[in-house]
């Protein structure tokens, strides 16, 4: 008969804590999915003066939240509230009565060093679950 053991204060049995690596890496692969959608719209919306709730687009930030207790991870998207430029563009559809366009607070340059952030963070915790993969292989050979 297994052993039970008590982590966490729950009951989990030793096979379980063999694949723990892979649910770590997994779940850092998933956040990190999450930056690079959020960045990819950022950039996508660079130029967007008009959006369906009006004004220009506001940049998008994710904020990942972790639960120490239970181990759980979730992922929001929120809003940045810094102000975006103004250009002067009295010909732009969108330009007020003095002729300044609210242009997007993104700035392209930002948003692409945090997408190979990103996409780095990704490629580590890919590297990670491919390791652990192979060190459990192995224990099923021995």
């Amino acid at each position: 008969m297994p052993t039970i053991s008590m982590v966490g204060g729950m009951l989990t049995r030793p096979l379980r804590q063999l694949f723990r690596p892979l649910a770590i890496s997994e779940v850092g692969m998933s956040a990190q999915q999450e930056f690079m959608e959020t960045i990819s719209a950022n950039i996508a919306n660079a130029g967007t003066t008009r959006t369906a709730e009006g004004g220009a687009y506001r940049r998008q930030v994710a904020v990942i939240h972790g639960d120490a207790a239970s181990g759980a991870v979730s992922a929001q998207v929120v809003a940045d509230a810094s102000p975006g430029r103004l250009v002067y563009d009295p010909g732009h559809p969108d330009a007020d009565a003095n002729g300044y366009v609210h242009m997007p607070n993104v700035d392209t340059s930002t948003e692409l060093v945090d997408l190979m952030i990103a996409r780095r963070m990704h490629e580590a915790n890919a590297t990670a679950f491919q390791a652990a993969k192979a060190m459990l292989r192995r224990a099923i050979d021995i």
